[in-house]
């Protein structure tokens, strides 16, 4: 009787054991939820701080929507070259992008008064000068005419020069045709140095250099060591004459599109992520050089004299390019303002 008893309880217990296994293999293969809204965000990088920001984007904003938004990661030009990520941006085609902000001047000229040369210290003093709230105000609304809403700025690093036969020597910039981002700002210093500058989105430096349409290009050293351009070119010549500003955009169309908590939730995020994506660039740009030099490239400054002589041919370009242009020019003292302040 009672191995009897032992028995119906044990087919019970096996019973209950198989139904809960069944349900978990259930739950387990079920469909997750699908996002309400999709943010396709683009940029020309990879595997530097633009790439960085908006995987921590997304892993900020999935979680601050509760999965209400998902974010689709396009490094590397995926979404297509530079000037069209951002048009697709305009017309809501593409969600968000995030690139150096001379990228914008067709949008919003005022964004090439960034491009000036001597224009911040170093590295520090660009960071605190477009993170100051006043500026950065002005940064992230100049193209909301546009329909681009500014979500964040990053300050990514010097612009350092490489070339197939090596800047050595200040001299060595004189008839070059090298690649920039298309600000008539950079051009005026090429003109400065005696070169010749060649606007081109990133997506095409490689067959460029490759084909001899240029001889070298301006980037960042993240961008050289990312892209493994030391194929090309070996020698990185740094000057800190110029530094990079970065700026991340949302399309109003689809801002438009989202219901209120959500468009305040894709905003702030963007606030919030600043920092992180700031703060992971400092550390990153420790290991760059080492980076570089690791695959057989080199790291080149110009000589003292070359350096001195550099800040004097280039400290008047920004005033030169703006005197006529009287938005530019109030933008460009207003920089200057607020970088002596930090």
């Amino acid at each position: 009787m009672i191995a009897k008893h032992a028995t119906r309880n044990s087919n019970l217990y096996v019973g209950i054991f198989a139904f809960a296994a069944l349900s978990f293999l259930a739950q387990s293969v079920a469909p997750a939820r699908s996002a309400e809204f999709v943010l396709k965000f683009g940029t020309a990088t990879q595997n530097e701080t633009q790439h960085q920001f908006i995987k921590f984007y997304k892993e900020a904003l999935e979680a601050a929507s509760y999965g209400r938004i998902e974010v689709q990661v396009y490094p590397n030009s995926q979404l297509g070259p530079i000037p069209r990520e951002i048009e697709g941006v305009q017309l809501g085609t593409i969600q968000g992008y995030i690139g150096p902000v001379d990228f914008f001047v067709g949008v919003e000229p005022r964004y090439g008064v960034f491009s000036a040369p001597m224009l911040f210290r170093d590295e520090a003093n660009v960071a605190a000068t477009i993170h100051d709230p006043e500026l950065q105000q002005i940064i992230l609304t100049m193209a909301e005419p546009k329909r681009l809403v500014g979500l964040a700025t990053l300050a990514i690093g010097a612009a350092d020069y490489a070339a197939k036969r090596p800047l050595l020597r200040l001299t060595d910039f004189e008839g070059k045709k090298l690649r920039i981002n298309g600000t008539e700002l950079e051009r005026a210093k090429m003109s400065r140095l005696g070169a010749s500058g060649i606007a081109m989105p990133l997506s095409e430096v490689m067959p460029a250099l490759s084909q001899g349409a240029i001889d070298g290009t301006i980037s960042g050293l993240s961008v050289f060591v990312a892209f493994k351009m030391n194929d090309l070119v070996k020698v990185i010549t740094v000057t800190n004459d110029t530094m990079l500003v970065s700026l991340a955009v949302v399309s109003q169309g689809w801002l438009d599109k989202l219901p209120p908590d959500l468009r305040k939730v894709v905003l702030d995020t963007g606030r919030t992520v600043q920092p992180k994506a700031q703060d992971w660039q400092v550390e990153f740009t420790r290991q760059l050089a080492n980076d570089w030099t690791k695959v057989g490239g080199e790291i080149h400054m110009l000589p003292p004299e070359d350096l001195a002589k550099m800040k004097t041919l280039l400290g008047t370009v920004g005033d030169e390019v703006t005197k006529n242009q009287p938005a530019m020019r109030d933008l460009l003292e207003k920089v200057r303002a607020i970088a002596a302040r930090h």
